[in-house]
């Protein structure tokens, strides 16, 4: 067919805030004849790429679709039974269309600016309330990457908190009846620190062996068995001895909890509380404890506090970024959390309520009761008497053969053991001929009785859940859908305004990227299903490294990580088998500049490495001397370098090769943090630079949305050598056989890899002019705004790369501002604060990113030249220092109408301060939180207000 040069609508178009009239109107204010020339004055020469990045063609949004839809068609979706912590469930499409494909809810950022984002706060302590009230425990964070994660997590914290005569204990205690990518996470994890696993049935838990610190046990365990943990966690205590337990949230709506037999730590997954399998992710996991771990729980905790009227508001608590503050002292690098996905566990719970929650749970045991019994009258023998979703069915290795042979045939996936028995587990979605279709395959029929529920008596929960009005409230579709969209209308995401969070590149996530990430293909697999039926996966996770590959230079991609956090422990992980791999376990030491992001260090210690901290100078870069001198220093023992670029101060650092040269002279390897990644994508490369592993944050630069904090993909790209170590999967080949799983799924969070497949798919060679408009945007702003706010640092030829850092700390000595009065002042523009106070305390780091248009742009500078307008009026005395609109906002609707009206400026002021705030005003739901109020009293469920305002 011949080729028409005819319109064709480019997805870049759409996605690039910018088109050539704008840029060419930015230019002259950045002072540069093209966008080339000031590229060319940031990015240095000897980094630059010299060819276009060789990636297929751009894809209309149409096309796009069309063909995305041709290779999701290759995922065969069965009836998948195969358990092990992934179930079928039904999501709510009150929930499914008002907050999974809603972008007021995947759009907004993590809550550190508590005023603006009460509605999610809210709907998180829904999450904790309703994972305390189920677990019987005292507290809970607002949750964790996944179930292996979580034991991770307590494995680490049990091993921190040693407890009298275990002080020097070694071995952590686990059941074999966890789940076995649970076991896996746990291998990895355990090694670097200097945890032995001792896994074993739990009948040969020894708690009188001084060697054991904690132990993990099953409830119910991965093959269904249900027994009694009193009798372990009780004889466990006696000797000092934690104990965590991996339960199933479902079943605890009808079994006594942990909490009540006593556990240290209840943990596991909430995927199955209205959220997809999605081939392995995103989940919720959720974590509870005791009170008396309070301070060291990991994760984010929300908590309930005050504003400064008095009033309830909510606020997140404690060590909410433990790891930023605590740097290579930390316990923990968690950075991300599963928000979106806890946000729909909880708004599952609350629009089930517990009754239906413990219906919907009984249903499940009758069934799978009613499986049980007549597999047994076809005599077959069920391992365990008390289960309750799942069953191990002994068979031989022919019968095993001739069931899986019968279910292929009815497009139904079981679990096979490798003894030759099968499992059987049932979820929310079971039917009464979905029973009948499996027993057929053990040639087996229904009993005609409807059977009870194979629970033990003793075990059976008597202890009220979910008491809260907040789960009576809104059980009619009405009620539900009025309440998620007060809540949404509390926060402020994306569809208000720029969110120009340094470090952290929010930038658009388009309606079609998102539209695939709800289609079943993705959506319904069980992460645990024979390849051939994920053949539309194995395509997209192969394009997708094809692509990420030629994007950092590497050879290879790992998908499974994550978080950007794990990432970075993914990649120190393979940086550590490598060393191991040649004889050089001795190399333990990292290099890490004082300027880099908390989870560097954090993720280091965790790898077990040694954190050595690298100067930086005066204009914000690594201090080349200082580095040589340290990496001369332990050159017998470096490891690595962890390095951001561009650096976490927004500046392209000339002598970057220099650096990665050094560490490669001294025996190194340079990890490269991908936080900075979209200012590097078709100008520089990773490869380019000379690192050896970068892990890329597909929330920031790849366009997967935050979600309110959470999810995210870190996949890490490796050079050639590193390849061989990429992390494996203990149940599923994912084509690596290096470190055991960083990740309970093969491919961490797959469903949401689409996303950023559909964003490199539609924009093509596009990609590199985003980064160009990143950077042009980026310099807009500093030439608009540096005479009033001074930029911190820059690069050689005065410019800045993707962020920039304004320096506010001059204005506590002129007029007693800090940083934090202007970043609640701006939410009376109708603004989400910059990144405040990192890296450099007192000042505010600025990424505009190039979804942004020139008129967003503009918009944001006068609301900060307004600002620092009044900044000047409190300088000059026109403004009292102690009572004046900064100190005072955010300003509530209640405020300004509020009869009494006794501050020297005005109401309007106050609430409308440009004129363009008239028209479309965002109110925040409360006035200044108090966080030293909250910290002292921490409340972290659904208490009723009057028990802790006073």
């Amino acid at each position: 067919m011949p080729s028409y040069s005819v319109y064709r609508e480019a997805f870049e178009t759409r996605h690039n805030g910018s088109g050539s009239d704008e840029i060419a109107a930015m230019l002259p204010v950045v002072g540069a004849d093209s966008l080339d020339q000031l590229i060319e004055q940031t990015v240095p020469a000897n980094i630059r790429l010299t060819k276009p990045l060789n990636v297929p063609a751009p894809l209309t949004e149409a096309e796009f679709l069309a063909r995305f839809k041709a290779m999701a068609s290759q995922n065969h979706i069965w009836r998948s039974y195969i358990g092990m912590g992934y179930y079928d469930t039904i999501t709510p499409t009150v929930v499914l269309r008002n907050i999974m494909e809603n972008p007021g809810w995947y759009t907004a950022y993590t809550p550190y600016q508590a005023e603006i984002a009460q509605g999610r706060l809210e709907m998180l302590i829904n999450f904790q309330t309703m994972v305390i009230d189920l677990t019987g425990m005292e507290i809970a964070n607002a949750s964790l990457l996944d179930e292996g994660t979580a034991a991770a997590e307590a494995m680490s914290m049990f091993f921190a908190m040693r407890k009298g005569s275990r002080k020097d204990a070694q071995i952590l205690f686990v059941a074999d009846a966890c789940n076995p990518q649970t076991i896996d996470v746990l291998r990895t994890r355990a090694t670097p620190i200097g945890v032995e696993l001792q896994i074993a049935d739990a009948d040969h838990f020894d708690p009188a062996n001084t060697a054991v610190f904690g132990a993990i046990f099953a409830y119910p365990g991965s093959d269904g068995r249900v027994r009694d943990l009193k009798p372990f966690i009780d004889a466990a205590h006696e000797h000092e001895i934690q104990v965590a337990v991996v339960a199933d949230l479902l079943s605890l709506t009808l079994l006594t909890p942990p909490g009540e037999m006593g556990a240290d730590v209840v943990l596991g997954s909430a995927q199955r509380f209205g959220v997809p399998m999605g081939y392995g992710g995103p989940h919720a996991a959720f974590f509870a404890t005791r009170d008396s771990y309070k301070r060291q729980i990991p994760g984010r905790i929300i908590g309930a506090t005050i504003d400064r009227q008095g009033k309830p508001a909510l606020r997140m608590a404690l060590q909410t970024r433990e790891q930023h503050i605590r740097r290579e002292k930390a316990t923990s690098n968690i950075c991300t959390a599963q928000v979106l996905l806890s946000v729909m566990a909880a708004a599952y719970g609350v629009y089930h309520g517990p009754e239906r929650l413990k219906g919907i749970a009984h249903r499940i045991a009758v069934m799978t009761s009613a499986l049980a019994e007549g597999v047994k009258s076809a005599g077959y023998r069920v391992r365990h008497a008390f289960f309750f979703d799942t069953l191990r069915i002994e068979a031989s290795a022919e019968q095993a053969a001739a069931i899986r042979k019968s279910a292929e045939q009815q497009r139904i996936n079981l679990r096979y053991f490798e003894n030759g028995d099968v499992g059987v587990s049932f979820g929310e979605t079971v039917t009464e001929q979905d029973v009948q279709d499996v027993l057929s395959c053990f040639k087996a029929t229904a009993p005609k009785e409807t059977p009870a529920p194979a629970l033990p008596k003793a075990l059976m929960r008597s202890s009220a859940f979910m008491t809260h009005p907040v789960f009576h409230s809104h059980h009619t579709e009405h009620a539900m859908l009025r309440y998620l969209k007060q809540l949404e209308n509390k926060d402020l995401s994306l569809v208000h305004s720029m969110i120009s969070l340094g470090s952290c590149t929010m930038k658009l996530n388009s309606t079609t990227e998102m539209i695939p990430v709800t289609w079943p293909e993705f959506g319904q697999l069980h992460p645990f299903v024979p390849k051939e039926q994920s053949a539309g996966y194995q395509k997209l996770f192969a394009d997708l490294n094809e692509w990420l590959c030629e994007i950092t230079g590497f050879h290879a991609m790992s998908l499974q990580p994550n978080s950007g956090a794990q990432g970075e422990y993914a990649g120190l992980m393979t940086i550590r088998a490598y060393h191991e791999s040649r004889g050089d376990h001795h190399r333990n030491v990292a290099l890490i500049p004082s300027s880099a992001h908390g989870t560097n260090p954090a993720s280091a210690v965790m790898a077990g490495m040694q954190v050595v901290i690298v100067a930086c100078d005066e204009r914000g870069n690594i201090d080349v001397a200082d580095l040589k001198a340290k990496a001369e220093q332990h050159s017998e023992n470096l490891s690595c370098l962890m390095v951001t670029y561009p650096s976490t101060h927004g500046v392209f650092e000339e002598a970057i090769t220099e650096i990665c040269e050094t560490i490669h002279q001294h025996g190194g390897q340079v990890y490269m943090d991908g936080a900075n990644m979209n200012a590097q994508v078709g100008l520089t490369s990773p490869a380019r630079i000379g690192a050896d592993v970068c892990h890329l944050n597909l929330h920031k630069t790849f366009c997967i949305p935050h979600g309110g904090g959470g999810p995210g993909m870190g996949p890490i790209g490796v050079a050639k050598h590193l390849a061989p170590f990429l992390p494996g999967h203990v149940v599923v080949d994912n084509g690596y056989k290096g470190v055991t799983a960083v990740s309970a799924a093969p491919w961490g969070s797959a469903s949401i890899l689409t996303i950023s497949y559909a964003y490199i798919a539609m924009m093509g060679q596009g990609l590199t002019q985003a980064t160009k408009v990143a950077i042009l945007n980026a310099n807009y702003i500093k030439s608009r705004i540096e005479k009033a706010f001074p930029v911190l640092y820059t690069g050689t030829n005065g410019r800045c790369a993707h962020e920039l850092i304004i320096d506010l700390r001059p204005f506590k000595t002129s007029a007693d501002i800090e940083v934090v009065d202007i970043a609640k002042r701006l939410m009376d523009y109708g603004f989400h604060a910059p990144t405040v106070s990192f890296p450099v305390a007192g000042t505010m780091m600025i990424e505009p990113t190039e979804s942004e248009t020139r008129q967003e742009l503009d918009r944001f500078c006068d609301a900060m030249l307004s600002i620092r307008e009044e900044i000047a009026e409190i300088e000059r005395g026109q403004a009292d220092r102690k009572d004046n609109v900064l100190k005072n906002a955010p300003h509530t609707a209640a405020v300004i109408t509020a009869d009494e009206w006794e501050h020297s400026y005005s109401r309007q002021k106050a609430a409308y301060p440009l004129p363009y705030v008239r028209e479309a005003k965002f109110w925040p739901a409360v006035s200044r939180v108090d966080d030293a109020y909250g910290d002292r009293n921490l409340v972290c469920s659904c208490l009723p207000i009057e028990e802790y305002a006073s």
